[in-house]
């Protein structure tokens, strides 16, 4: 009988121990497929930000190719007092918040004109812009949107990551000329410059399709770059009563002069709206570091450039210019940023649509006025 019970117990000590070995194994395997998994997890990841490594190298590649500056990425200038030469800090987006349509250089974009294009439009409209014209041109973007309000045609000659004024060490030679900037594309307009430093821009495509002398509005978008820059200053004329050395071409208020007298000359029917640059926030990374009210990169906050825009408007209020001051006017402003800036200076499509609608119904108001 002693021998009976303690042959079962010895079976009984068997099975537990082989069930603990079923359990183990059981637990080697889960483990193993749970190590595969987080193994393949892993190498996916790595393909996709090695892809999004290659993807911004390459948009950086076209960037620096294009020699403009940009709201992007990393930029230089000078800061620091009126006229004072220094170096300008840093000043960056982070990147994994902007659309690849809010990149500041176009080069290689297909133009947005057509032209089997027979319809009955109520006017025609050239843009002389920066991206936050040129960024997107699908029918979400501000110029698309201001020509289905308007009925418009729309000759979009924007382009990424421009200015309105010239450079310092840019000069106004037509022989020898360069640059993109407002005046540029202005004076490429008028045929005063060769037109080959637009290929491979769109608006290299609409300056060989549009007739300028049929154009009723030009709307003209500058600010934030010259801004951004720390090398252009808002005018020649300080707040002190002090006047910089420099010409007023190579300021933000001298070329917007310059060029509505240019266009003026040669098209005095036309109207022209000036837009402000609107309100912008300014981060490094995630960082906020501080908005159009508050950075002064040397020759003052944005609003001051936006306030310089409406006093070239008031220099020729006579001539049918007139101004949206998008800065203050917008609806874009530190409340609403969220919704309407994708990266605190490119606008999201809700953020393009408003500023789009306002732009539009004051041109729509002007033309009813001169009927």
């Amino acid at each position: 009988m002693a021998d009976t019970r303690k042959g079962r117990r010895n079976v009984n000590t068997l099975l537990l121990v082989l069930i603990g070995f079923c359990v183990l194994a059981i637990i080697e395997i889960l483990y193993g497929q749970a190590q595969t998994q987080i193994a393949r997890e892993r190498l996916a990841l790595e393909e996709q930000n090695s892809q999004m490594v290659e993807e911004l190298r390459e948009e950086l590649g076209k960037q620096q190719d294009g020699g403009n500056v940009t709201v992007m990425n990393e930029e230089t200038g000078t800061a620091g007092d009126e006229g004072k030469q220094d170096t300008a800090p840093v000043k960056t987006t982070d990147q994994s918040k902007v659309k690849k349509t809010d990149v500041g250089d176009t080069v290689d974009k297909k133009p947005e004109i057509n032209e089997g294009d027979n319809r009955n439009y109520d006017m025609q409209i050239v843009i002389l812009g920066d991206s936050i014209m040129d960024g997107d041109r699908t029918e979400s973007g501000a110029a698309d949107i201001i020509g289905e309000q308007l009925n418009a045609k729309i000759y979009n000659m924007s382009m990424g990551g421009t200015t309105a004024a010239l450079m310092p060490d840019e000069q106004y030679d037509f022989a020898k000329w360069d640059s993109r900037c407002l005046l540029g594309v202005v004076n490429a307009i008028l045929g005063n410059i060769d037109t080959d430093i637009f290929e491979g821009y769109a608006a290299g495509e609409v300056l060989k399709t549009c007739d300028f002398s049929k154009t009723d509005y030009f709307i003209i978008e500058y600010g934030i770059n010259d801004f951004l820059t720390g090398q252009i200053p808002r005018s020649r004329y300080l707040d002190n009563g002090g006047t910089l050395a420099v010409d007023g071409v190579h300021t933000y208020v001298g070329a917007l002069d310059d060029a509505v007298n240019r266009l003026k000359s040669t098209f005095p029917d036309a109207g022209i709206l000036i837009i402000a640059p609107h309100y912008c926030q300014v981060f490094s990374g995630d960082t906020f570091i501080g908005d159009g009210y508050s950075i002064d990169y040397g020759y003052g906050p944005l609003v001051h450039f936006a306030r310089g825009a409406g006093y070239v408007v008031g220099e020729h209020e006579e001539e049918n210019v007139f101004f949206f001051n998008a800065f203050e006017d917008s609806g874009i402003d530190a409340y609403t940023a969220d919704d309407y800036l994708a990266d605190g200076i490119h606008m999201t499509q809700a953020g393009a649509r408003v500023y789009a609608e306002k732009a539009a119904a004051m041109i729509r108001e002007n033309f009813k006025r001169r009927e």
